[in-house]
């Protein structure tokens, strides 16, 4: 590894901190808006923790 004199040393927490963002921000991101949403928003539906109790 070769520092360039005008760029600031990375400690080894800062790389490892920039590392873990880099992989949080690269999975794939949950719909937004619409139906998906509406329903999150709204909870468990009353009949949906008991799927037998539906006809």
């Amino acid at each position: 590894m070769t520092d360039t004199p005008d760029a600031p040393a990375e400690t080894p927490i800062q790389k490892a901190l920039r590392l873990k963002k880099a992989a949080i921000d690269a999975r794939p991101k949950p719909p937004r808006g619409g139906k998906f949403q509406r329903e999150q928003a709204a909870g468990v539906q009353a009949g949906k923790s008991k799927p037998w109790m539906t006809r």
